[in-house]
C-alpha cells in the first residue's frame, strides 16, 4: 500500500530461464544475469534485474509459474530462455513451441516486451531432431515478431574448457561471453522502454 502517492521504480528486466541462466554449479553472482545487473547499473537510465530462472525448468513448468512471477515483479522486459530441458528430455517440440508462444503472449499482455533466447542440442540427439529443435526458435520469433538471440552458447559450445565436467553447463569464465551474446539482442530494446513504472 502506498502512503504518499505512487512510487516510481527503475525499469526491470526479468531473466526467465533454466540452469543455463540460474548459474548452475557456479557462484550465483558469477552468472550472466548477475553480470547483466552490474552492466545495467551503469546504464542511463539504470535498470534492475531479477533472475527468476530455475534449474531443470521445462517450458511447461515455466508456463505454469509465469503469471505469478509477472504479478510479483511487473517487468518491462522479459528475457525468455527456456526449452533446453524439453530438448534434452526428448519432449514434444510442438508443445514446447506452444508453451513458449503462450509465455510470450502472457508477458506481452502484462505490458512487457520479450526477448527470445534460443538454444541448440548436442549432435548426438540426431540431425533431424536437433534441426527441428533449432528451427523452433526461429519460427516462433518470426510468427510472433519477437526479437531473437539464436543461440545462448554461441562462441563457446565447441570449447569444452568453458564447461563444467558435465559438459552441459558453462563455467564462470564463460559467463561474460553469454552476457555479450544476450546483450546483442537486449541492447536495442533498452532505449524503447519508458523509464519507471508505478509500484503503488
Amino acid at each position: 500500500m502506498c502512503l504518499a502517492g505512487p512510487l516510481w521504480a527503475a525499469p526491470l528486466v526479468l531473466v526467465y530461464g533454466d540452469s543455463l541462466s540460474a548459474a548452475y554449479g557456479i557462484p550465483r553472482d558469477a552468472g550472466w544475469p548477475a553480470l547483466l545487473e552490474k552492466r545495467l547499473a551503469g546504464h542511463k537510465p539504470a535498470w534492475r534485474v531479477v533472475n527468476a530462472s530455475v534449474s531443470g525448468e521445462t517450458t511447461a513448468g515455466g508456463l505454469a509459474r509465469l503469471p505469478a512471477v509477472l504479478d510479483r515483479h511487473r517487468p518491462d522486459i522479459v528475457i525468455l530462455a527456456l526449452g533446453a530441458n524439453d530438448g534434452l528430455r526428448g519432449l514434444s517440440l510442438t508443445q514446447a513451441g506452444r508453451n513458449l508462444a503462450a509465455m510470450a503472449a502472457t508477458a506481452k499482455q502484462r505490458g512487457a516486451r520479450v526477448l527470445l533466447v534460443g538454444i541448440r542440442l548436442p549432435p548426438n540427439y540426431g540431425s533431424t531432431y536437433t534441426g527441428e529443435f533449432q528451427a523452433l526458435y526461429a519460427t516462433l520469433a518470426r510468427e510472433t515478431r519477437l526479437p531473437l538471440v539464436p543461440f545462448l552458447l554461441d562462441g563457446i559450445a565447441t570449447r569444452p574448457e568453458l564447461f563444467l565436467p558435465d559438459g552441459l553447463h558453462p563455467t564462470a569464465a564463460a559467463q561474460p561471453r553469454l552476457l555479450d551474446t544476450v546483450w546483442r539482442g537486449l541492447a536495442p530494446m533498452l532505449n524503447s522502454v519508458p523509464a519507471g513504472r508505478s509500484s503503488g
